[in-house]
């Protein structure tokens, strides 16, 4: 249960609401029981007639009262409840894409997208369960189980022992068994949805290749083994939780039965109806316990994606950043993995303050992997990044990359409008300064001539542009960020050859006065240019310009 209690541990801003949900769904519940009872003891008196007269004058009068109360306070204990919910479930989003987003600063590394989505959403769909499956009607039952033994203690004390027994059965001891059970088989269920969902993002982020190659029945297979495998671990879980229902049934009818046999003609209609009403509320606990084992694996699931250490430590006392850009490399080794080849072995290279630099090189040679030390995704293994003369592992991930912009191959647009998509870069960003950068990009003539102009929606990875338009798009975006460093990441890529050359003498107009370094397999001539390294063999080579 640790992992569970780590994430309630979460929702300590909540706790206020939480508790009132609780209290809200108590309140409810007494007036249902209390309906339930004084029904009961109307129903008695009829049977009895003098002997229990006082029942036939209270009970309308209870009727009249609990009735409308039990209504309105069901209404009031789902709309507090599920907006308490949904409130936690939402910190709880947000705290799980904070702690992926620190440990995942270069993209999401060697986790695969299909399992990271499922942690997020079905693993964290999972957890709302606890709250109003479980802790709430667990919070009943504590409250149910005193009330039933002290009431029908009054008449039989034994009675009251069997009925005791029986409640505990259903409220408490199934549910935990239930729980431990589905606890255990929970990480095959878990699993097999993730495969699913990765086989399924696979096939869709590959349609292409997928018609192209003729490999619809292959991609179908797949993902039907995936959907059997799935199926398998839920019908396992099904059954568990039926049999948990059923000797939850099981037990109620068995306390029924005990009140009907042994209680007095005269209070078995209360007593048996208050035994209805107290089990019946506790009646979904069982198949509750299967929902809380669930929600433990969930837990950890979540718990371990959130709780990866960042490839790169913070530095505990991080140094103040210096006040120049000057980016140099000394004597840098890295590998990816211990036991790989070396991607650099004593790299050493510098991009003075202001100046434009190329770095060339096949695929393999460690274009993108200098881009990555650069923005301290990744650390050397040994040797130094300087950034104005300062060791940058003593600086704050966060303010470095401030100071060094990143226009990578693969840059991602957001299915949603230009002007958002530009302030990702520059949140506050006013509308003069969102033109401005169009305008370095030489975008701001389509742009205006859109019906919606910055409010027009790009599109899922920027599917209403043309390639060219995507690209001049981020471009203006990482234009728009204040930092002194540009570092393009293959920045033509899918580019037709004229409107990559358009792309880059664009280039050279617009980062005038900040430090660039462009990436390439090759040059095409139009670059303005300082100085060109091309990196062979772990090592950077100047070349001729």
């Amino acid at each position: 249960m640790r992992p569970l209690l780590r994430i309630l541990g979460l929702w300590r801003g909540r706790a206020g609401i939480l508790a009132f949900g609780v209290l809200v769904s108590l309140a409810a519940l007494a007036a249902g029981v209390g309906l339930m009872v004084a029904s009961g003891g109307m129903v008695a008196g009829m049977l009895a007639g003098g002997v229990l007269a006082g029942s036939l004058l209270a009970a309308p009068l209870l009727l009249r009262l609990l009735g409308p109360a039990r209504v309105v306070l069901r209404y009031l204990e789902r709309l507090v409840t599920h907006d308490a919910l949904f409130r936690a479930l939402a910190d709880l989003r947000v705290w799980f894409f904070r702690a992926l987003a620190t440990g995942s600063a270069g993209g999401l590394g060697f986790r695969r997208s299909g399992d990271v989505l499922a942690r997020l959403v079905n693993d964290v769909e999972a957890l709302d369960g606890v709250y109003l499956r479980v802790i709430v009607p667990l919070a009943g039952a504590v409250l149910l189980l005193p009330v039933l033994v002290v009431v029908i203690g009054r008449t039989s004390a034994w009675l009251a022992a069997v009925e005791a027994v029986l409640f505990g059965l259903a409220a408490f001891v199934l549910p935990a068994l239930a729980a431990r059970t589905a606890a255990a088989s929970g990480g095959a269920l878990a699993a097999a949805g993730a495969d699913l969902r990765i086989a399924c993002l696979d096939a869709l982020q590959g349609m292409r290749e997928v018609r192209v190659f003729a490999a619809e029945d292959r991609m179908r297979a797949a993902i039907a083994r995936h959907e059997a495998t799935l199926l398998t671990a839920q019908q396992a879980v099904a059954r568990r939780s039926a049999w948990a229902g059923a000797a939850a049934l099981l037990c109620a009818q068995a306390g029924v039965l005990a009140v009907l046999a042994a209680a007095p003609s005269a209070a078995a209609a209360v007593l048996l109806f208050l035994a209805v009403a107290a089990f019946e509320a506790v009646g979904g606990l069982p198949r509750a316990g299967v929902a809380a084992g669930q929600a433990v694996t969930a837990a950890r699931r979540v718990l371990a994606a959130a709780q990866a250490k960042p490839a790169v430590a913070e530095p505990a006392q991080p140094a103040s950043l210096p006040v120049g850009s000057a980016l140099r490399f000394e004597g840098v080794h890295f590998a990816w993995a211990p036991g790989r080849p070396p991607v650099f072995d004593g790299l050493t290279l510098e991009v003075p303050q202001g100046s434009r630099v190329a770095l060339l090189g096949p695929s393999g040679t460690g274009k993108s992997t200098l881009a990555a030390l650069a923005l301290k995704v990744v650390a050397p293994q040994a040797g130094r990044v300087l950034l104005g003369g300062t060791d940058i592992a003593t600086l704050a991930a966060a303010e470095l990359r401030g100071r060094i912009g990143w226009l990578a191959q693969a840059t991602h647009l957001f299915d949603d409008t230009i002007r958002a998509n530009l302030r990702l870069a520059l949140p506050d960003a006013d509308e003069p300064a969102l033109w401005a950068a169009l305008e370095a990009a030489r975008l701001a003539e389509f742009v205006h001539g859109l019906p919606e102009r910055l409010d027009t929606w790009v599109g899922e990875g920027g599917a209403r542009l043309s390639g060219g338009q995507g690209r001049r798009l981020v471009l203006a975006r990482a234009l728009l960020s204040p930092a002194p460093v540009l570092i393009l990441d293959e920045p033509c890529a899918g580019l037709d050859a004229q409107t990559e050359r358009a792309f880059l003498a664009t280039l050279n107009e617009v980062a005038e006065g900040r430090s660039v370094v462009l990436i390439a397999h090759r040059l095409t001539g139009v670059e303005r240019l300082d100085r060109i390294w091309r990196l062979s063999n772990g090592r950077a080579v100047a070349a001729a310009g």
